[in-house]
């Protein structure tokens, strides 16, 4: 029994139902631009996996932002390499330094080797969904995540992240059956993972395409949305009588955002290189928007991050249709935000959106 949810403005807007404002979370909100979360990471070690594995760390984390700014949403503290990292390929996160797998899969028989993995592997992540949305008590919903088949697999080749991405492109256009096959195994482990993090009282799920702007139209088809739309396909929609929302976020997604909008999922993420108006007006009533301020505005003085706020709102525009339901936008940055921010232009950031778009609806 969970307890009842106080705002659920989040779920509404991505299923494009009225709102009295525009909820906002923010990717990434919690972690190394909060002083609370850098103490935390000392207790746990300064290890970004010995915060993520420890359950009351992980719930901690979770919560520090919304402690500090009114979010419509909490997603839980954790990675998106924690599926590979399940199937034996040895994540390691070094000091400064990016994530890295120890065990890269680079030929026939690492990928021949590659299984779905036994997800008791990954209790730590079900365990602080559960502790998480009890610790929330009803204040906002809580997002579950995962990396999407194909940005998990570029990871998985090239063993960390990549400027040029060589190694899996050069896998994927000299041995496409190969490639194919790491993003079958992916597809089913994701789904079993997400659907997983459902079942533990996740209430909404996004999958993270990080890396599906870097390949070529026709490429993006066949190795990412297609994966993509196949996890879609697999989730709980349904948990105990309540709508999961599904969010798809494409960074450097823009030229295909009708075809993503067409994978199934509620809602579509983008990155800040699109046009927020022009882009609704492509999807039109068919999916929820969510995004899209460049994260560096967060390190302008506090006017023009109300501005450029106001602006994406703006953009967007008036929410009201003519059957009197509201046109579902979700604000968010178009990527993670950085660690350099300072808290206080969040807070900014928050306050302007909710502000600007409750006037928004009283002048409708």
């Amino acid at each position: 029994m969970w307890p009842t949810l106080q705002n659920d403005t989040f779920l509404r807007a991505c299923l494009r139902q009225p709102t009295d404002h525009t909820p906002l979370w923010l990717m990434r909100q919690a972690g190394r631009y909060l002083p609370e979360y850098k103490a935390t990471r000392v207790k746990a070690g300064n290890s970004f996996m010995g915060l993520a594995t420890n359950v009351p760390y992980a719930t901690e984390v979770t919560l520090q932002p919304l402690d500090r700014f009114p979010l419509d949403a909490a997603i839980l503290f954790s990675d998106i390499l924690t599926v590979p990292d399940a199937m034996g390929l040895g994540l390691s996160f070094g000091a400064g330094e990016g994530p890295r797998f120890a065990h890269p899969v680079r030929d026939e028989a690492a990928v021949a080797a590659l299984a779905v993995p036994d997800l008791d592997k990954l209790r730590y992540v079900f365990d602080a969904v559960t502790s998480i949305r009890r610790a929330l008590n009803g204040r906002v919903p809580l997002i579950g995540f995962s990396g999407s088949p194909w940005t998990l697999a570029c990871y998985m080749v090239e063993g960390a992240g990549s400027d040029d991405y060589r190694l899996v492109k050069t896998l994927l256009y000299s041995r496409p059956d190969l490639m194919h096959r790491i993003l079958e195994v992916n597809a089913a482990a994701v789904i079993a993972y997400l659907n997983a993090q459902i079942d533990a009282g996740a209430q909404a799920v996004m999958v993270f395409d990080s890396w599906g702007g870097v390949l070529a139209d026709g490429a993006f088809q066949r190795f990412s949305l297609d994966y993509t739309r196949r996890v879609v396909a697999g989730l709980q929609r349904t948990k105990d009588g309540q709508r999961i929302p599904c969010i798809v976020f494409t960074k450097g997604g823009g030229p295909w955002l009708e075809e993503i909008a067409a994978c199934g999922a509620d809602v579509v993420g983008l990155d800040w290189t699109v046009n927020l108006g022009r882009a609704r007006r492509l999807v039109g009533d068919r999916v929820a928007l969510q995004g899209n301020l460049d994260p560096n505005v967060l390190f302008a003085p506090d006017e023009a991050v109300a501005r450029e706020a106001v602006a994406v709102l703006d953009s967007f525009g008036r929410p009201q249709r003519s059957d009197g339901t509201w046109d579902g936008h979700i604000f968010n940055l178009g990527h993670g935000i950085s660690q350099h921010t300072d808290p206080e232009r969040v807070a900014t950031l928050v306050e302007a959106v909710h502000r600007h778009s409750r006037a928004l609806r009283s002048a409708a």
